[in-house]
């Protein structure tokens, strides 16, 4: 073992070098480095008088820029700077050990911002408030609602039960789940928006026969919009103190509905964000358009019928016939196009909250994953992963970190997973390659026939098809299992280490009272050998 000491180096006597630096001797010194050899006759390097120790440094060639004193360097004395960049650089799973190690760790890992980050990437913006700061103790650190929402996750493993809810007289085209309100939001062939309590399973609201059917449903806390075959787009704003949002039933108001028309075939897509609606139609177009002012803003052209398309921030990704297309917004300029990305059409399309990852189902019954990495002015796809869950088209796909939902014409629902093949991703390469994974982590049975939406929510999955019927399978009852379950584990835990605290205690006492046993036992040998020898010396007595 060599070890070198550059010029001006400061080195810190400790009390235990003397264990450390074992059997080591100088073999060479030179003006600028110490070079120090294994040997097992040397003791130790600390001098018997810390006085001498510059005396003895300069003759062995070292020079110290100062005398430090003695205390141990950890990792609290980094800069918080340096310590937030590390934690920066480690997943959720990695950050969570890492809070295990002492008090203080635990106290800056669960603080950190980058929990808020973790959050963001996988679910977008919370429904519940978070802390703020400290003058609002009552609310949930940006950790906590990770930990509750990652938990929540797990649910869809477990058991469900299901809920039909009956209202449509002709089959069930699109299906929207609104989170935030606990809404659903149903049309189809029947000309009709009905509205549902997620939660309740009730009807709550349903509006007049719109003329045509409805193909497209979006809404969010602020507009709910549909759009037909005929090429219009109807609107609903939200009234203020109307607990639902919209409403529906009440007879045609200019001031809360609205209905414009540009397209020239059927829409099959809407979309909303912050200050823009997005519509796709078979007329081979999506449009931008101005949420306030409900005027066009950009015309985006393919070369087939559009089915499909997501926003993301300044992008918007869509399908028409086979191909795969991301759009920017504000320019309309195609940032990139995968030309046959299915065998048929591609019916469907979901995209993360951080929009990196897009999915794709189409008319052969398989599911593409594509990462995106967007630069100035280009962007790139990459086939990350397919799935053939399916033996007939996916006509509708839904993402909620980590599931992916996909609702298919065979009238069967696949839950798959993402989260372990995003764990391989790091570490993978970043060649132009794809790959069959596993098969979905779970299929949904029962029904009979084609399913044309589907939707997802915390612990629900809603989906509609032919029958005319909207299905939600619910599993909050696996929610409160997993609850059990886990303070069942935590009491195994507390009672666990409160034995290991006892075990000494009581282990000294056992020591005690097998000591006295043993002594106890040498004695009674002891005193049996002594009354077989005086019994003999008394027999011997008698005969003699």
């Amino acid at each position: 073992m060599a070890f070198e000491c550059q010029q001006d180096t400061n080195i810190c006597l400790k009390d235990t070098s003397t264990n450390c630096l074992d059997n080591l001797r100088i073999e060479k010194v030179d003006s600028d480095q110490l070079v120090l050899i294994k040997d097992k006759n040397f003791e130790s390097l600390e001098p018997e008088n810390p006085d001498s120790v510059s005396e003895s440094n300069v003759q062995t060639g070292i020079r110290f820029s100062e005398r430090l004193p003695d205390y141990k360097r950890s990792f609290a004395d980094l800069p918080p700077a340096l310590i937030s960049e590390i934690f920066n650089s480690l997943d959720p799973r990695e950050l969570g050990i890492v809070s295990c190690v002492s008090t203080y760790l635990y106290g800056l890992a669960s603080e950190h911002h980058v929990w808020k980050e973790f959050y963001y990437e996988r679910w977008g913006h919370p429904v519940t408030s978070v802390d703020s700061g400290p003058g609002y103790s009552n609310e949930k650190s940006w950790k906590e609602l990770f930990v509750e929402r990652e938990f929540r996750s797990k649910t869809f493993m477990g058991r469900y039960s299901i809920d039909t809810l009956y209202g449509h007289t002709e089959a069930v085209r699109t299906i929207f789940v609104l989170v935030s309100k606990k809404l659903v939001f149903t049309s189809g062939y029947d000309q009709v928006v009905r509205m549902w309590h997620m939660e309740e399973g009730l009807s709550v609201a349903s509006s007049r026969p719109l003329g045509c059917t409805i193909r497209a449903v979006s809404a969010d806390s602020r507009l709910l919009i549909a759009g037909g075959t005929d090429g219009f787009i109807h609107g609903w704003k939200a009234e203020d103190k109307n607990p639902l949002l919209f409403d529906l039933r009440a007879p045609q108001n200019q001031n809360m509905e609205f209905r414009v028309w540009e397209h020239d075939g059927p829409i099959t897509c809407l979309a909303l964000d912050f200050s823009k609606m997005y519509s796709g139609s078979w007329d081979m177009t999506v449009r931008v358009w101005d949420r306030s002012s409900l005027k066009c803003l950009k015309v985006l052209v393919h070369n087939d019928w559009v089915w499909s398309l997501v926003p993301h921030d300044t992008t918007i990704g869509s399908t028409a016939g086979s191909g795969v297309y991301i759009w920017e917004a504000n320019t309309g300029t195609q940032l990139a196009i995968i030309n046959s990305a299915h065998v048929g059409n591609a019916y469907s399309l979901a995209r993360s909250h951080t929009g990196k990852l897009l999915f794709t189902g189409g008319e052969d019954g398989s599911i593409h994953m594509f990462e995106i990495a967007a630069n100035f002015k280009k962007c790139n796809m990459r086939k990350v992963a397919t799935w053939v869950p399916h033996s007939g088209p996916v006509h509708s796909l839904a993402f909620e970190f980590p599931w992916l939902v996909s609702a298919s014409s065979d009238g069967k629902i696949s839950l798959i997973d993402v989260r372990e093949l995003l764990k391989t991703k790091r570490h993978s390469s970043t060649q132009n390659t794809s790959k069959n994974v596993e098969p979905p982590q779970r299929m949904l049975h029962g029904f009979g026939c084609n399913l044309f939406s589907v939707g997802i929510g915390y612990d629900r999955i809603v989906c509609g098809g032919e029958e005319g019927v909207v299905r939600i399978w619910n599993f909050s009852q696996a929610l409160e299992i997993e609850e059990r379950v886990r303070t069942l584990r935590g009491i195994r835990l507390e009672n666990r280490m409160r034995r290991r605290k006892l075990q000494p205690e009581t282990s000294g006492k056992s020591e005690q009272s097998e000591q006295c046993s043993v002594a106890a036992k040498k004695k009674q040998i002891n005193s049996d050998k002594n009354g077989w020898h005086n019994k003999r010396r008394v027999s011997w007595k008698v005969k003699a």
